[in-house]
């Protein structure tokens, strides 16, 4: 992936890093991002040294067909995990296991507190759970990051990139092993992945929410959904009004032309 993705990646868009030398040389830790792109998985590992493992929906590696093998093929190659996200419990307990499983063979493991991107640049609340249980079962650092700018190059609906170059900063370790042998408590979740989530807005810059993207993105749909509605309803009663005003109009020039007849 570095030399084959890597490289090229940062040729074309010579992203800017701040913070280096925060990732440790050797070890395990949780790289812990906020996520504004598809691209965010690619950008990171390809300016670090070390490798990263993310998780991934198993949809990318199930998929039938030669694109899906070579899709497949592609998020292997750059060590993503895929995790079954049909059930949500499910789901949750594959991530964490799969976290813990990198963890334990002492490497890098990136996850997205948010759960999903922003469907808007702005940083929302992070879900209790996965990074929280990672860290406080296994005691590795949680290392916050921001990446900056990356959902500019692509936005939805672009096909080809825009060359520009995107930023990452990277923080300082958090260590929680104050909270140790309590990932259960759903109180200690929530208040280490805040924390993380504090962090990762001082990096970014972004303005926070305190609702979940997954919550975001359904208000968004739902509002998109009710204005094309809307908008239909308009063009149908625009639609009807005309319709009756070229009936009124055929009446009159009826009546006009009878009028002048007799």
């Amino acid at each position: 992936m570095k030399f084959s993705i890597g490289g090229p990646l940062k040729l074309a868009f010579r992203p800017w890093v701040e913070g280096l030398e925060n990732i440790p040389a050797e070890g395990p830790a949780i790289l812990a991002s906020n996520h504004l792109s598809f691209s965010d998985s690619f950008f990171l590992p390809a300016v670090l040294d070390r490798k990263v493992t993310f998780i991934a929906k198993a949809e990318y590696f199930t998929t039938p067909g030669i694109k899906g093998r070579m899709t497949a093929a592609f998020f292997k190659g750059v060590g993503q995990l895929p995790v079954d996200r049909s059930g949500a419990r499910g789901a949750g307990e594959a991530a964490i296991k799969s976290g813990i499983d990198v963890i334990e063979r002492g490497e890098l493991f990136g996850i997205y507190p948010e759960g999903t991107r922003s469907p808007d640049g702005r940083l929302y609340r992070g879900k209790p759970g996965g990074l929280a249980r990672v860290a406080l079962a296994t005691g590795a650092p949680v290392i916050p990051v921001a990446m900056i700018d990356t959902e500019k190059i692509q936005p939805p609906g672009k096909v080809m990139p825009k060359l520009m170059r995107p930023g990452i900063r990277i923080g300082k370790p958090l260590d929680f092993s104050r909270y140790s042998g309590m990932e259960h408590d759903r109180f200690v979740l929530r208040a280490v992945t805040d924390e993380v989530i504090y962090e990762i807005m001082k990096l970014s810059g972004q303005e926070y929410v305190d609702m979940y993207a997954t919550a975001a993105k359904r208000q968004i749909a739902d509002a998109a959904k009710a204005e094309r509605q809307a908008q239909k309803e308009a063009e149908q009663a625009q639609k009807e009004a005309d319709r009756q005003a070229q009936k009124e109009l055929e009446a009159r020039q009826a009546l006009e032309k009878e009028r002048s007849g007799s």
